[in-house]
């Protein structure tokens, strides 16, 4: 019998702290959300591991270091809202919704979106809403928002959703470049477009849509 609530606080003490994570906010989020709640029986048991989790279906559940490090870049407010791109069955939205007013969920497995709604309903989440369609189109209907935030690795962030943030507005994502190589960098929209700069060094398996578009060479 797993003790999860002395998992979640294990990885609080021994994969968020040490990584320089020290917003009181964050920390308390992810000690109140039980990730576990949030996966199927079978990756229960893994719930606190230290890396990505495969949820199938080219989608992740990004490494609760990494996770905490790109809340941390974007300094979510209490105003903010979230594009919160590719939420799986839910476990950041549910993390992200502690910190901010409000937060907008995209995830294009249909299955994975309505765990999603299930399981944050089952936690009595109610400024989030799960929006069922692909990722790379993000959610303009509701936007335009302060802050997004990519759960899992991007190759190149679309013009698309940038066009969905507002000026001023922050973006969180991992930017990788293999499986053992890549950075999380923090993204400004700016009225000529979005600047990026490198805050830690992580990966993430890319999510579908996200490949950096190859241009020919001669």
């Amino acid at each position: 019998m797993i003790d999860y609530a002395a998992a979640r606080q294990a990885m609080v003490d021994r994969q968020i702290r040490p990584s320089d994570v020290t917003s009181y906010a964050i920390i308390s989020a992810l000690l109140d959300v039980p990730r576990e709640v949030f996966l199927p029986d079978a990756l229960k048991p893994l719930a606190y591991f230290g890396d990505p989790l495969i949820l199938g279906e080219g989608r992740v559940m990004l490494d609760p270091w990494s996770f905490a490090k790109l809340m941390e870049a974007v300094e979510l407010k209490r105003d903010d809202l979230v594009l919160d791109l590719g939420c799986g069955y839910g476990y950041s939205t549910a993390v992200i919704a502690r910190l901010a007013e409000a937060v907008v969920a995209v995830e294009e497995d249909e299955a994975m979106a309505r765990a999603a709604e299930e399981a944050l309903g089952q936690l009595g989440v109610d400024n989030a809403l799960v929006h069922h369609g692909p990722l790379r189109d993000g959610a303009p209907a509701h936007g335009p928002y302060d802050v997004v935030l990519v759960e899992g690795g991007i190759g190149e962030f679309p013009e698309a959703i940038a066009d969905q943030v507002k000026i001023g507005g922050r973006i969180g994502a991992i930017f990788s470049e293999g499986p053992f190589y890549g950075q999380g960098r923090l993204g400004l929209r700016t009225e000529e477009g979005v600047t990026w700069r490198r805050v830690f060094d992580s990966t993430a398996p890319v999510l579908p849509g996200f490949e950096r578009v190859k241009t020919f060479e001669f």
